[in-house]
């Protein structure tokens, strides 16, 4: 465990009955819940997938990004997706799995009928928008990536239909401080406290002056997200590293939000934007599989060892329909997990994990835990309970019912 005694919690709980009376010398088991740390996975497809899908996701994760992009979430003006995408929600709380929303306000997948409008009536309308969806949502989705690829928004001119981009404009209007203080206070705007990152794919000196500016400003965003679409190899260790130190500085919890490592043939180093590769065909292969296998330990040992770090969200479970149609998934389009699957799985949920153990209380109803930080369930025989641990040393009293 060395370097990842950050994550670590080591406690004392007393565990009494449902009259606060200590449970002394009795036999209970300990086990792990979920951990503290977000292990996440864009989750678009999985509430309607078959149950082996979904077995293989829940058995890895359990913090799903769900889309609210725009476009698709409002195609046509005043027909919203609220009741699907409220479904899929309670679908996953249902099991214990943390929400996020993903994005209120982007450039991309925007609604089309908006580019269409003056800009002081498509400003009005993302801002009810972003409202809009926060409201509808609380209490399932409290998670969101307020504002998505900021830093090239105001630049962003490709457009197919030709119509210029009607966010991209605001946001040449407004400045970027601005676009990402209306994203963040509207999303607090009726009186919600939802938990608000901004997310952005350049991790350069741009993203790290705005951020600055942000916070000089006095926009409060709560968490840094970083995005790591690995197509054209794995980063690396010390390069992860290092963008976790110039970001760390800023004092907000880092997320790395969207990762994704290929199992077959690399992207060419010299495609400058990823979505200019297009090919008919990309095939997973042996000797990808096994690449993607060692890289995803790596990247996700690397990132678990840096304190700042709190996330990490791996953009797909499955090959099928995967962005740019890359064998990025842990899983094949025929259902099958990929050995990456497994490394990562043997990761968070073997040594990164707690029990079930068992264990004996003693004369005061005591008994040591000891594990990664998060929630565990304490059991005595028909009765038990749970409780969240955070990294470091606790006492924490617990009261089991059956």
């Amino acid at each position: 465990m060395t370097g990842l005694d950050h994550r670590r919690t080591r406690s004392v709980v007393t565990l009494t009955d449902e009259g606060g009376r200590p449970l002394a010398h009795e036999d209970v088991t300990v086990r792990q819940v979920r951990h503290a740390f977000e292990f996440g996975c864009a989750a678009f497809e999985v509430a309607g997938a078959d149950a082996g899908y979904q077995d293989l996701w829940l058995g890895l994760f359990d913090t799903a990004t769900l889309p609210v992009y725009w476009g698709r979430y409002e195609p046509r003006r005043g027909e919203t997706a609220l009741a699907d995408l409220t479904e899929a929600a309670r679908w996953f709380a249902d099991r214990g799995v943390r929400l996020k929303g993903h994005p209120l306000v982007w450039h991309t997948v925007k609604a089309p009928w908006v580019d269409r409008l003056p800009l002081d009536d498509a400003e009005r309308l993302l801002r009810e928008r972003v409202r809009r969806e926060v409201r509808d949502l609380a209490g399932l989705i409290d998670t969101w990536d307020a504002i998505n690829e900021v830093v090239i928004m105001p630049r962003f001119t490709n457009e197919p239909d030709g119509v210029p981009n009607a966010i991209s404009r605001l946001c040449a209007r407004l400045g970027r401080v601005e676009m990402v203080r209306l994203a963040v206070d509207e999303a607090r705007g009726e009186g919600t406290s939802p938990r608000l990152l901004i997310n952005d794919f350049d991790l350069g000196p741009e993203y790290e002056r705005l951020i600055e500016e942000l916070l000089e400003a006095g926009v409060r965003i709560d968490a840094i997200g970083l995005q790591s679409h690995m197509h054209q190899g794995f980063r690396g260790a010390d390069r992860l590293l290092e963008v976790c130190d110039r970001f760390a500085p800023f004092g907000l919890p880092l997320h790395w939000t969207e990762t994704t490592l290929v199992s077959g043939d690399l992207m060419p180093a010299d495609v400058e934007d990823l979505n200019d590769h297009q090919v008919a065909r990309w095939p997973s292969t042996p000797e990808g599989e096994a690449r993607q296998a060692d890289d995803v330990v790596a990247h996700y040992s690397a990132l678990v060892s840096h304190p700042a770090v709190e996330s990490i969200t791996y953009w797909g479970l499955g090959d099928a329909g995967a962005w740019l149609g890359a064998p990025a998934g842990l899983v094949r389009a025929d259902g099958t997990p990929k050995p990456a699957y497994d490394a990562l799985r043997s990761l968070v949920r073997d040594a990164w994990w707690t029990g079930p153990t068992p264990g004996r209380t003693d004369a005061a109803g005591r008994i040591d835990v000891e594990g990664f930080a998060g929630r565990y369930e304490a059991r005595c025989g028909a009765s038990s309970a749970t409780v969240d641990l955070a990294a470091g040393e606790h006492a924490v009293e617990l009261r089991l019912a059956p």
